[in-house]
């Protein structure tokens, strides 16, 4: 399982989300209407980072179970 590449895709997904939600929270922290754009925006793309982390994360347990059957 470790090995397989979509699970280490899908894991990589997750750490991609992780990183920019640190980068969002730390611009927010930061204050100022420049600092709140970006966290916004970058709060955004998390959004989509995390749909497509999740939707790797589906497809990679749905095809573990169509090979286990």
């Amino acid at each position: 399982m470790l090995n397989d590449p979509l699970f280490i895709i899908a894991a990589i997904a997750c750490l991609v989300v992780l990183v920019i939600l640190m980068l969002g929270i730390g611009s927010f922290g930061k204050g100022g209407e420049g600092a709140a754009k970006r966290s916004n925006k970058l709060m955004r793309y998390r959004i989509y980072a995390q749909a497509a982390a999740v939707a790797l994360i589906v497809l990679f347990v749905w095809l573990r179970n169509m090979g286990a059957q």
